[in-house]
Formats: C-alpha cells, structure tokens, sequence
C-alpha cells in the first residue's frame, strides 16, 4: 500500500533534510505496540528523542482509533528533522476523526483531545483512493 503524505500537513517542509519512516500494520491490538517500538526506534535513531514521548502517545491514541474504528490494516509513517516530527496514520475507514467530550467518569474518548494538547498542529484529510490520513506535527516544522 502506498500512501502519499499528506499535502497540506506538509507544504513548506520540504526544504529541509528529513528523515523518514513508514510500516504497514493490521487492525489488531498488538499493532499499537508495534507502532510505538518504531517510534522509539527511529526517533531515538535520528536525534528526535525530545520528541519521544509525545510521539509515542499520539501515535498509540491515533493507531488504536484506526484499530477500533476503521478495522482494517492501516500505514505509520514519520517524518522528521531534530527540529520536528510529522506523523500521520492512513486507514481505509471512511469516517472522519471525531473529536468526543467524555464524561469524568468515561474510560475512553479523550484520544484526539490528547492529541489535540500534544502536537503542535494535527487534522485530517481524505485519502487519494478514499480512506483517510489523519495527520500531527511536534515541534516547530
């Protein structure tokens, strides 16, 4: 499967040297450690690992919805400098993210609200051949 970035998450950035990462992962409950591992690993390996820890929660917020909501494999990719790091997660589920506001007591829901308070900015956007890419930036791209 090969899925273009997501343009409008990354006009401008291309005039620095990045790094990056992509895996292709089923829609199972292991995937979401699987993603974090290649998180720490390639953040970790390029000099980005003041990013570490943001990256990996967003990624397993983000991955665990592609998990739970669209139910089908789904692309990581990464991209980055030691300046900042992209990220996006491709799923071929047709739904919009949908931001909730959970109630105090709920187990779940907070997910895009901590990737909200996380990334420096984050969004989505309709995949080429349908699906889509849901997509966030930390640091200063």
């Amino acid at each position: 499967m090969s899925v273009p970035f997501a343009a409008t998450a990354l006009d401008g950035l291309d005039d620095f040297e990045t790094w990056s990462a992509e895996c292709l992962l089923p829609a199972v409950g292991s995937s979401v450690a699987t993603a974090r591992s290649l998180v720490r690993r390639e953040l970790t390996g390029q000099g980005c690992a003041a990013f570490l820890d943001d990256c990996q929660l967003i990624v397993s917020e983000l991955v665990t919805n592609a998990v739970r909501h669209a139910g089908t494999a789904f692309a990581l990719r990464l991209r980055g400098t030691t300046e900042w790091v992209y990220g996006e997660v491709y799923d071929t589920g047709g739904m919009p993210p949908r931001p909730r506001d959970p109630r105090p007591e709920s187990t779940d829901g907070r997910g895009l609200m901590i990737v909200a308070a996380l990334a420096a900015s984050w969004g989505y956007a309709p995949g080429v051949c349908g699906g889509k890419i849901v997509w966030f930036v930390l640091g200063d791209s």
